[in-house]
């Protein structure tokens, strides 16, 4: 790396920003001034103020830059994770929660105003992202998150235990049995990549976890399909489910739950990019269970 702490600070930005660029990173300049941030603890505003003075690039800039360059995610080198209005510890292991999931919690969040203290899950909770906005934003809530991998387990306890979420390790497929028809809200991002569809992002392709990726069998539909048989044994008649998925699975999605017969008021739901990136539905009040 040709930059080093005795360089300005506004000149190692601008240099990483054009290695970062040419290693093909996505949002170089971002991550630059990211890398920087980490490293001063200044907060992003402070951060843009410095570069406009003399200060000098902090030490060990270069090294992150470089682990950048060879894309091994920001989340990883810093060890957070910006979601609303949470800052999340992530690292190996876990998936790392995505913008567009933001969206998916807007549902659930919409869905609960004027609801007293309701009972929600998250089925495949990973970092903790969706079931910590949750508590947060709706603190009259009880909220539970059920997670099968060690590793993202292990993060989740991390992120969900200050927020006072009941955290369960199992399976999404058969757990919480003894809280069967008694939730309000199920809410689920599921593994649902196709087995053949390897993600182009090296970002994802190698550094997150595969059992966070692949939905199982050719079409990645297992898991999803599972979450939402969980769903429809866990809630309450009335109550809400709503899944994210891949922007192609929205209408096998939307027909199998219509098929399913215990459905009612089946929705697809588009995120900020236009892409349909959730669908939701109501448990019928009577009828054939799934």
């Amino acid at each position: 790396m040709s930059f080093f702490p005795g360089q300005s600070l506004a000149d190692a930005v601008r240099e990483a920003t054009t290695i970062l660029a040419d290693a093909g990173v996505p949002t170089p300049r971002v991550d630059a001034e990211l890398l920087a941030e980490h490293l001063l603890g200044v907060g992003l505003g402070r951060l843009r103020a410095m570069l406009l003075g003399d200060s000098a690039a902090p030490d060990g800039y270069g090294d992150l830059v470089a682990e950048r360059a060879q894309r091994v995610p920001l989340q990883h080198i810093t060890g957070v994770a910006h979601f609303r209005y949470l800052t999340l510890a992530v690292g190996p292991g876990v998936f790392i929660p995505r913008p567009e999931t933001e969206s998916v919690v807007q549902l659930v969040i919409d869905h609960l105003r004027g609801h007293p203290h309701p009972k929600v899950v998250d089925l495949g909770t990973g970092s903790g992202a969706i079931a910590g906005s949750i508590a947060h934003e709706v603190p009259e809530a009880d909220v539970y998150a059920v997670e099968f991998s060690d590793f993202a387990h292990a993060w989740a306890a991390r992120n969900l235990q200050p927020l006072g979420v009941k955290l369960v390790h199992g399976d999404l497929r058969n757990a919480l049995p003894e809280h069967d028809a008694t939730f309000d809200v199920v809410v689920s991002n599921p593994p649902y990549i196709p087995a053949e569809a390897i993600p182009n992002e090296p970002e994802v392709a190698l550094h997150d976890p595969p059992e966070a990726l692949y939905g199982g069998g050719a079409d990645g539909m297992e898991l999803p399909t599972a979450a939402a048989a969980s769903a429809a044994r866990l809630l309450k008649p009335g109550g809400y489910f709503v899944m994210e998925h891949a922007e192609v699975q929205a209408g096998w999605i939307a027909d199998h739950l219509r098929a399913a017969g215990c459905w009612t008021d089946v929705t697809t739901h588009v995120d900020l990019n236009g892409k349909e990136r959730a669908t939701s539905a109501v448990l019928a009040i009577a009828g054939p269970e799934e």
